[in-house]
């Protein structure tokens, strides 16, 4: 997931190990405001850090070597398909579907989703008939998909509200956009899609 923000003080990038962030969630969540800055030098001089001031500390890390994958690469550019809905909705809808499924062998958050989008609703089925929500929404085309459940609940409460949603065909990633945000979520391949 990427989000833009204004910065005044011009571009900076910094690497930083996912895991070495884990712990900063909570600080953020308690901070009423956030200074966010890039500092040059550090061990190495030709490097940076990324510094984070809240109220109460200032959270600095140290840039790696290497550059980030070009993630840009597996997001598609062109859509089939574009979805506006409710997020709290479609995750009420997702957690019935998903509670309902209890004979199978998958842990009940992995389990595939297929997502339809089309005719001014998104549709998520359980396989074999075992469950169907449907969710109203502004849409134009249609595509159809089979997402995880625990990717498709993340990505929900990840973008809150209203979100808009656009596929291009089963086999490629849905792309969620709401306020500068966009959020990438990866397909699964079942036998219905």
């Amino acid at each position: 997931a990427t989000v833009s923000l204004d910065f005044e003080d011009g571009e900076g990038e910094a690497l930083i190990p996912a895991d070495e962030l884990k712990g900063l969630i909570p600080a953020i969540r308690k901070a009423k405001r956030i200074r966010l800055g890039f500092q040059n030098g550090g061990e190495k001089l030709d490097s940076k850090s990324l510094i984070l001031d809240t109220e109460l500390i200032r959270y600095k890390w140290q840039s790696q070597d290497g550059e980030y994958p070009d993630f840009e690469k597996v997001i598609p550019s062109e859509f089939d398909a574009t979805a506006t809905f409710d997020t709290k909705e479609a995750s009420k809808a997702l957690g019935s579907l998903v509670a309902i499924w209890y004979d199978d062998s998958l842990k009940k958050d992995y389990r595939p989703i297929t997502l339809t989008m089309g005719e001014g609703k998104v549709t998520l089925e359980a396989k074999e008939d075992r469950g169907k929500a449907e969710i109203e929404a502004d849409t134009s085309g249609e595509v159809k998909t089979a997402v995880s459940g625990r990717n498709l609940a993340q990505a929900l409460k990840a973008c809150g509200g209203m979100v808009e949603l656009k596929a291009s065909s089963p086999s490629s990633p849905m792309v969620f956009f709401v306020d500068g945000y966009r959020l990438v979520v990866m397909p699964m391949m079942t036998e219905d899609t």
